[in-house]
C-alpha cells in the first residue's frame, strides 16, 4: 500500500492524504458508509458512486460469514464482484458484533464460540479463521480480530481484553503475512488498538500494534457509550502515538461534529451507521443543524431539505415532499434522506480536506462544529 501525505494543517494535526488499494485510490480524510451485509440499506451501488461519490464501503465478516456464506461469496469472485462494486471495500473483522452478543458467546483463548442471531447456530471464529474469511471477501482492507469493551468497563476486565486482542493480534499477523490472497491482488491487514478509556492501556496497546508495522492502524473501543469529552481524549492520546506516516481510521465514529475534532487530532478514515439509521427515521444532517423531518412545521415547507447543502437530493425534493413521504410509510421516503445524509457527511469530509490543503480548516472547523448539533 502506498499512503502518501498530501498537507498538513499548521495549528492541528489534520491532515489530507491517499491512500492506494488495488481497487483504486481513496482520499483521506474519508468517511465509509457502512454496507454491513453487502449492502449499504436503502441505497443501491451506482447511487453510491455516481452519485453520492462514496470511494469506498465496508462489508462485516460476521454478518456475511453467516449470510450468504463464504462460499457464495467466493464463487461470485469476492465480495466486490457479488454485490457489483468497483471501488475499495474494507472488511471489518466481526469482533464488535461477538461485543454486541454479549449473552450470546463464550470468549476463549482460542477464540469465540458464539451463537447465530439468526438461528441460533454454534459458531467460533479464531483469529486464523477471520482471516481466511476476509480472504474469500476479497476486501481492501481487512481488520485484525479483536474483542471490543463495553462501558463503563473495569480497569481488570479492560487489561485482560486488551491483553487477549494483542494476542489474537500476533496470530493474525502470522496467519495473514503466511497465507495467500484468494483473487491475486494485494489486501492490507489493519490492527485495533483497545484498552477502554484507560490512559495507560491505550498507550500501550498503541504502542504494541505499532510494532507490527502494519499498512494502517485502526483505533476501536470508543463510540460505545462513553462521553464526547473521553472519546476526545482517548483519540488524542492514542493518535499521539501511533505512526504519523500510516493511515489511522477511528472506528465507529460518529456524528459530523465528532468526525470534524477527530481529523483536528490526525485521524483519516471514519465508519459510522448514524447517517444511514438516522436517515430511516426521518433524522436529516444539514449545514445548519438536524432537521427531524417528521415535525410538522415542515408540513407546508416547500424549500429544499438543506438550501446550502451539496446534496443531488436538495435540488429535487422539498422538506414539505418529504415528510409527506415519511407519514405516508413510502420506502422513498428513507431512500432520499439516506441519500442526503451520506451525501452530506462525504461533502463533510471532502470540504474538511479541501481546508486543509488550503490552509483554512482550523477557523472552518470551528464555525462548522458550532452549527452541525443545533436542532433546527
Amino acid at each position: 500500500m502506498a499512503f502518501e501525505l498530501t498537507a498538513l494543517c499548521k495549528k492541528t494535526d489534520a491532515r489530507a492524504g491517499r491512500i492506494a488499494t488495488a481497487h483504486g485510490e481513496i482520499d483521506t480524510p474519508v468517511f465509509m458508509p457502512v454496507g454491513t451485509a453487502g449492502s449499504v440499506k436503502a441505497i443501491d451501488q451506482q447511487q453510491l458512486s455516481e452519485k453520492v461519490k462514496a470511494r469506498i464501503i465496508l462489508g462485516n465478516t460476521y454478518h456475511l460469514y453467516l449470510r450468504p456464506g463464504p462460499e457464495v461469496i467466493r464463487r461470485a469472485g469476492g465480495l466486490h464482484k457479488f454485490i457489483g462494486w468497483d471501488l475499495p471495500i474494507l472488511s471489518d473483522s466481526g469482533g464488535y458484533q461477538v461485543y454486541s452478543l454479549a449473552q450470546k458467546r463464550k470468549l476463549t483463548p482460542d477464540g469465540v464460540w458464539f451463537h447465530s442471531h439468526i438461528d441460533g447456530s454454534q459458531h467460533f471464529f479464531s483469529p486464523e479463521k477471520v482471516v481466511d474469511i476476509q480472504r474469500i471477501l476479497g476486501a481492501n482492507i481487512i481488520m485484525a480480530f479483536d474483542e471490543c469493551t463495553p462501558y463503563p468497563c473495569d480497569y481488570e476486565y479492560a487489561a485482560k481484553s486488551m491483553e487477549l486482542t494483542h494476542k489474537w493480534l500476533a496470530r493474525c499477523c502470522n496467519h495473514f503475512y503466511n497465507s495467500n490472497n484468494e483473487y491475486g491482488y494485494e489486501q492490507l491487514l489493519f490492527p485495533i488498538v483497545q484498552g477502554s478509556t484507560f490512559k495507560d492501556l491505550r498507550e500501550k496497546s498503541a504502542e504494541t500494534v505499532a510494532q507490527y508495522n502494519c499498512e494502517g492502524i485502526a483505533i476501536g473501543g470508543l463510540s460505545v457509550g462513553e462521553p464526547n469529552d473521553i472519546m476526545y481524549e482517548m483519540t488524542r492520546l492514542v493518535c499521539s502515538i501511533l505512526p504519523h506516516h500510516k493511515p489511522k481510521y477511528l472506528m465507529g465514529v460518529g456524528t459530523p461534529e465528532n468526525m470534524l475534532e477527530c481529523i483536528a487530532m490526525g485521524v483519516d478514515m471514519f465508519d459510522c451507521v448514524m447517517p444511514t439509521r438516522n436517515a430511516r427515521n426521518g433524522m436529516l444532517f444539514t449545514e445548519n443543524g438536524i432537521i427531524n423531518i417528521l415535525n410538522e412545521k415542515w408540513k407546508f415547507d416547500y424549500s429544499p431539505i438543506d438550501p446550502n447543502g451539496s446534496s443531488y437530493v436538495d435540488n429535487h425534493y422539498s422538506k414539505a415532499y418529504l415528510r409527506h413521504l415519511f407519514v405516508s410509510k413510502e420506502i422513498l421516503g428513507p431512500m432520499i434522506a439516506t441519500a442526503h445524509n451520506l451525501t452530506f457527511y462525504i461533502s463533510l469530509i471532502n470540504k474538511a480536506r479541501e481546508k486543509i490543503i488550503g490552509g483554512e480548516f482550523d477557523k472552518w472547523k470551528s464555525e462548522m462544529v458550532a452549527k452541525l448539533s443545533n436542532r433546527i
